[in-house]
């Protein structure tokens, strides 16, 4: 069984190079909540923001390899079919044995994701918004079944770190 958490990258500064203080704290509060589970790798997109989120997040996993994959850059998913394709084969599916892995990614392809999992209509993955380490987990089973976990949990955050990267009017 394959256990796949997914989690946008931190706030980021206004030029994307980097993440914000707020994005920093974001980023040490994800991994505080992580620090528990058994992970066999964290995986990143390869753009700063997520470089440094994965960075931050694996402070608090000790041992755990942590690893850049092209895959999970920042691209509409429904532009590049094969690109999606390969991220999804990549970190789904089951596997033979019980494992653990942690995604940081970005919106775009957290939907694209979800959307896999629910098996929605490709024209549906834009309708999915992740706050800024918002976490989603997946399980995959070894029939081929999925299962939602949980999509955008913020229960890590306090109240003024939360909803960051939304739109503003769903900014509670």
């Amino acid at each position: 069984m394959r256990h796949l958490w997914i989690a946008r990258h931190a706030e980021a500064t206004g030029d994307e190079s980097g993440l914000s203080p707020a994005g920093e704290q974001q980023a040490a509060l994800l991994g505080e909540r992580l620090s528990g589970v058994p992970f066999a790798a964290i995986s990143h997109s390869p753009l700063p923001r997520a470089v440094r989120t994965a960075a931050i997040v694996s402070a608090h996993l000790p041992g755990v390899p942590v690893q850049a994959a092209d895959e999970l850059d920042d691209r509409f998913p429904t532009d590049e079919p094969a690109a999606s394709a390969a991220m999804i084969a990549r970190f789904t599916g089951p596997s033979p044995s019980e494992r653990h892995e942690l995604v940081v990614t970005h919106a775009f392809q957290v939907a694209w994701f979800v959307r896999d999992a629910l098996e929605t209509p490709e024209s549906r993955w834009r309708d999915v918004i992740p706050a800024n380490t918002g976490l989603t987990v997946i399980r995959y089973f070894p029939s081929g079944r999925t299962r939602m976990i949980v999509f955008n949990d913020l229960s890590h955050l306090p109240e003024q770190l939360r909803w960051t990267g939304s739109p503003p009017e769903l900014r509670l």
